[in-house]
């Protein structure tokens, strides 16, 4: 049986900035933050990306989680 250790987590906030004149899609810009504590829960992670997202100059798209883990034997 194999084991999953969560080792590294990454917020990430998607910011819309505007609309693609051509194709009429948003474009998108990513705002990155590691080493975010693998315990952190998600409204934790909610509170804090919606408080960063208001000091931004874009308006707030999405919110994503980016854990990495490290699988081995039990």
């Amino acid at each position: 049986m194999a084991v999953a250790d969560m080792t590294q987590s990454t917020l990430q906030l998607v910011l819309t900035d505007g609309i693609d004149s051509e194709s009429g899609l948003p474009i998108i810009k990513y705002k990155s933050f590691n080493n975010v504590k693998p315990a952190a829960t998600a409204d934790q992670l909610y509170a804090i990306a919606t408080a960063v997202a208001e000091l931004q100059e874009r308006p707030l798209y999405e919110i994503n989680r980016k854990d990495t883990s490290d699988i081995r034997e039990a």
